[in-house]
């Protein structure tokens, strides 16, 4: 039988969603499994390495089974996952801990210390400080670690049977790109030296679309396919979606959602990060990288929303009923623009962009006895499109013109939503057909490293598609634009009182 089917896993935030597609991109199944992740303490958050592998496992068996799909007609696979999640093993891939996923900022004061030692802006979403933590505050994990690497080079050694990191994956954990490694000096000023030793670059780092090897016996049989099934090298789900969303060429904008959203879009000059040596061809041949920003809380403020406060509606989903989130669309649509006077501050796990601090967090401002609970939803979700524009304003103070994005991802299922985010920035917004753009964009690399395509803008080219557009409502422009205007007033208004109140709340 013809091996015609190509696999995308996006190991997101949330859980493992797995696509199955045709070779011309085309959705033929889809699984998605979640996994639990903790959060023990204010600003903690960790999972279970095992718990992603598991999730793997369960999402291709039910996107097998909803496409009639046999494993001998898979030709390749290729992953994405959440970045700089740092996993410590044992050389056999046994997790010593659990993970401090990207989220986790309990790092926050180490994040500072790396910034005073050698400029690098790192938040404390980063790798680095998370390995700072995990050295003074659990030494003997890290003591007895015999690899370090983040969940994508994790998954890729369960899948292939050996590590090597994709170059996707290591841009923003001290990999230097003039010299093809982890720079020795950074890492002794920041007093981790034995670290890098235990990184995995005995292979040096591959592009996405970049063949990897066959999957290995112990995976293929775990996982329900077999050995000639080709791993392709994927990478971090931010910069993969971009590719699901039909960006593989300068000059577009992509507003990628999910538990973070993230603008992005790829240059052919690198752009100043401070701190940062931008890496030329982690995405696409020949191009960097990089955008206006991203927002570390935004589908997860949602998810919160829904588990804490939606008993009743999950319930009624449970037996058969519309899903939560769209009962909760259908009552927020009837609240009026800007919710009856309340403004949300999205900075749940603190601020990426602009303002790199993760010492913040969430406000909800203007509550009344007045207010619904359909007010608080509508207003979590104009605070968030508050944040995205917040970050596109970067680029407009750059000279650069934004008046279009591709976006996808779990808000672009959303009407309410879509229109939100094109009130507040006054923006129109491309929706494709494939909204899981991560997956697409896993099988995008897929192809390309299965010999599909020869490279991955034709691949796009050929794969994306899109379904709707979506067009400001210029009464809703004017009305939000006078609200963003507070919105942007209260990060330097309340930095410093949050500063000590998020102080208070570690005592």
């Amino acid at each position: 039988m013809a091996r015609d089917v190509i696999m995308g896993a996006d190991a997101g935030t949330g859980g493992f969603r797995i696509g199955l597609y045709s070779l011309d991109g085309r959705e033929l199944g889809y699984g998605m499994t979640e996994y639990e992740t903790r959060h023990e303490r204010p600003g903690w958050a960790e999972q279970k390495p095992e718990d992603w592998w598991n999730c793997l496992k369960e999402g291709i068996g039910k996107a097998m089974a909803k496409a009639g799909v046999t494993k001998d007609r898979i030709l390749s696979m290729a992953i994405d996952t959440h970045g700089t999640s740092p996993v410590i093993s044992m050389k056999d891939g046994t997790p010593v801990r659990d993970c401090l996923i990207w989220m986790d900022v309990r790092s926050a004061e180490y994040a500072k210390f790396v910034k005073e030692k050698t400029g690098h802006v790192y938040t404390a979403e980063k790798m680095t400080p998370k390995l700072l933590w995990l050295k003074n505050n659990e030494p003997g994990n890290l003591e007895k670690t015999e690899v370090i690497t983040d969940c994508y080079g994790w998954l890729m050694h369960k899948l292939t049977g050996e590590w090597g990191d994709g170059l996707g994956s290591m841009g923003t954990w001290g990999y230097d790109p003039d010299i093809e490694t982890f720079s020795r000096e950074f890492y002794e000023k920041i007093g981790l030296p034995e670290c890098v030793d235990k990184f995995t670059t005995t292979k040096k780092p591959q592009p996405p679309g970049t063949l990897a090897g066959n999957l290995s016996k112990e995976a293929a049989d775990f996982l329900g396919l077999d050995t000639d099934t080709l791993v392709v090298h994927g990478g971090i789900d931010s910069p993969i979606g971009q590719l699901g969303m039909g960006c593989a060429r300068p000059g577009k904008i992509v507003l990628l959602t999910g538990s973070s959203h993230l603008v992005m879009g790829l240059s052919e000059t690198p752009r100043s990060s401070p701190g940062f040596k931008p890496i030329k061809g982690a995405l696409v041949k020949d191009l960097y990288g990089g955008g206006a920003g991203g927002q570390v809380s935004t589908g997860s403020i949602t998810s919160w929303f829904k588990r804490e406060f939606c008993h009743d509606l999950n319930e009624a989903e449970n037996n058969g009923g519309i899903s939560t989130y769209k009962a909760l669309d259908e009552m927020a649509k009837d609240v009026p623009v800007g919710s009856e006077g309340l403004l949300v501050l999205e900075y749940w796990q603190g601020n990426r962009d602009p303002y790199g601090d993760s010492d913040v967090r969430g406000m909800i401002y203007g509550l009344s006895l007045n207010h619904t609970r359909a007010h608080i939803f509508r207003a979590i979700m104009e605070g968030i499109a508050y944040g995205t524009n917040r970050n596109l304003d970067t680029l407009r103070e750059r000279g650069q013109e934004v008046t279009e994005m591709n976006i996808a991802g779990g808000a672009s299922y959303s009407d309410l939503y879509m229109q939100i985010h094109a009130d507040v920035s006054n923006c129109i917004l491309n929706v494709p057909e494939d909204k899981q753009a991560c997956a697409l964009g896993c099988a995008i690399c897929a192809a390309v490293g299965a010999g599909v395509y020869p490279d991955i803008p034709t691949a796009v080219d050929s794969m994306v598609r899109f379904e709707k557009v979506v067009t400001p409502i210029p009464e809703n422009v004017e009305k939000y634009a006078k609200i963003y205007k507070q919105y942007k007033e209260a990060y330097p208004l309340f930095k410093d009182w949050m500063h000590e109140t998020t102080a208070l709340a570690r005592e």
